[in-house]
Parts: structure tokens; sequence; C-alpha cells
């Protein structure tokens, strides 16, 4: 019998020249799931970190002391990344100082190793110390702080301290304000009891009648019915509040003629 039929032809594929069967092929469908699972992985982390970047601080909004402490931290961030103005810590510094020692008085009154009645003296004295700093940080809230959230440094002392530390420096002196060289600015907010209006005013610190501006919003332009905040929307307004401040576009002070005409109106 003859090895192979005539009718039926063997053929013989050379797996060298067939190109679905190559070595090349095989590890070029290897590479494409490959390369698919990594983009979609791509895909995931970027779509996740926009979720966090998105990510939007709810607040209860009757809340009103935690609601302004939102906003005034806002209107500080603002000003600090934003703007990049240099924060000044000297008031701040002075009421840690008042505090710690209040609290030393307060440690020794608690731990003295004298046994007590004899310790009855020391006990008075540190008692009458620490009520006294309270009420010294108390009125340096009430008359110093009193609406401030904020002061800042002149721009010339802090680009002259930058450039000593290698840091960078805040921004350069506006031509059309250049009183901000020599004066550090206040800033200022306000948000009454019971009422939806916040109010920023932005004014130069230790200066008698300082030229200032202000604005005001109703907290339902960054604030929705579940309390979500507009944290992007609110910088800008601030941002721009201060560029109005440093270009020299004061508010007027309103007079009682001011007031009187708008009352009737």
């Amino acid at each position: 019998f003859p090895l192979f039929s005539p009718q039926r032809p063997l053929t013989v594929t050379n797996p060298i020249n067939n190109p679905t069967n190559s070595p090349a092929m095989a590890r070029k469908k290897n590479k494409e799931p490959k390369e698919e699972e990594e983009v979609e992985e791509e895909e995931e982390e970027e779509e996740e970190e926009d979720e966090e970047e998105m990510e939007l601080l709810q607040v209860e909004v009757g809340d009103i002391v935690k609601l302004k402490q939102v906003l005034d931290e806002t209107v500080a961030g603002a000003l600090l990344d934003n703007v990049s103005l240099p924060e000044d810590h000297s008031l701040d510094n002075i009421k840690l100082g008042i505090m710690t020692l209040a609290c030393a008085f307060a440690v020794v009154a608690q731990f003295s190793p004298i046994p007590f009645p004899e310790c009855r003296p020391l006990l008075g004295l540190c008692c009458c110390a620490y009520f006294m700093l309270s009420g010294v940080m108390q009125l340096i809230t009430t008359f110093l702080d009193k609406d401030c959230i904020m002061i800042t440094k002149p721009l010339e002392e802090a680009s002259a301290t930058s450039k000593k530390e290698g840091e960078c420096g805040p921004p350069s002196v506006p031509k059309t304000n250049p009183d901000m060289a020599k004066h550090g600015l206040r800033i200022r907010t306000n948000l009454p009891r019971f009422s939806e209006f916040f109010s920023l005013i932005i004014e130069f610190q230790g200066v008698p009648d300082s030229p200032f501006v202000t604005q005001t919003w109703s907290v339902g332009q960054f604030f929705d019915g579940e309390g979500m905040f507009d944290e992007i929307g609110m910088m800008d307004e601030v941002v721009a509040v201060y560029e109005r401040f440093a270009s020299g576009k004061f508010d007027k002070e309103e007079t009682e003629a001011d007031r009187q005409t708008k009352k009737q109106q």
C-alpha cells in the first residue's frame, strides 16, 4: 500500500512561515491584554484622583459657629495660598505665651509637693495669677482681636526676610497701592447671628481711619441646601476683593446721610 493516498494529499504547515503561529505573534498577543489592563488601571486611578479632588466639604448650615469657622479658614487660605501673603504671628505668639504662663501656674497649684494646708498661700497666689492672665487674654480678644481673623506683614519686610531665608517671596508691591510696602493688612470678617450675610473687610493694620474694601455675600451663594461648600468659588471671590484693595479702589465710609437715603429708598 502507498504511504499516502493520492486522493488526500498531505499538507504540512511550516510554523516559521505561518505568521499566526510565530513566537513574535504570540508575544504580541500576550502583550496586548497587559497593555489594555495597564491603560484601564491608569484610567481608574485618574478617575479616583478626580473624585478625591472634587470632594466637597459638607457643613451643617444651622451651626453658625461652624459655618463662620469654615468661611474664615477659606478666607485665610485664599490669601495665604493663592495670593501668598505673609502672615504676622506676633499677637498670636503673645497670646500663646500668656496661656502657657497661666498653665504653668495651674500645674504648680495642682502638683505642688507642699502638703495641705501649708500650701494655701501658694494655692492662692497661683489662682490669682491664673485668673489675672485669663483676664488679660479676654481683654486682648475683646479690644485687640475684635473681628480680626488674620494680620499680614508689610510686603517690604516680608520680601527682605524671604530673601535672607532663601524662600519664595510675597507678591510685589502694587504701584496703585504703595502703602502695602510699609503696612500690613488686617483681615476682618463678620457673620451676625441669625443672618445669612457674610462680610469681608480688608484694611491696613495699625493705621487710624485706614482705607478699606468690603464685600458682603449671602451664605447661600457658597452652600447648597445639603450644606455642600463651594470652596473654590469662595476663594476666587476673596482673591477678587484683595485685588480691588491692591489696585487702590477703596470703599467710602457710609455716612449718616447715606444711611437715611437708603432707608428712604
